[in-house]
């Protein structure tokens, strides 16, 4: 579980990122969690977007791609979730 602190600090790192992954009305597969996984690896911290025709729950989205790729839910806000995972190999964000 990730302190506040840290979910401040990851958050102001998230700030100018740009969306990488859209959720769309077909909803979260496997392949998309795969690939949303490979891309925490590469870069930690990622932003998903939801796009307005998507018919499930945003906060069950979020979970399901966080249980799914074993990240941390950093923030939910609007229609954008940023996940943080810390990298096996790629480590660039040191935590407080």
């Amino acid at each position: 579980m990730l302190s506040g602190k840290q979910k401040r600090l990851l958050r102001s790192k998230a700030h100018h990122l740009n969306p990488i992954f859209q959720v769309g009305k077909t909803g979260i597969n496997d392949n998309m969690v795969t690939q949303i996984n490979e891309a925490l690896e590469k870069r930690e911290l990622i932003k998903i977007s939801i796009l307005q025709n998507c018919m499930e729950d945003k906060d069950e989205i979020a979970e399901q791609l966080a249980v799914g790729t074993q990240a941390e839910i950093v923030q939910i806000i609007g229609n954008i979730i940023v996940l943080y995972k810390e990298s096996v190999n790629n480590k660039q964000i040191i935590l407080p």
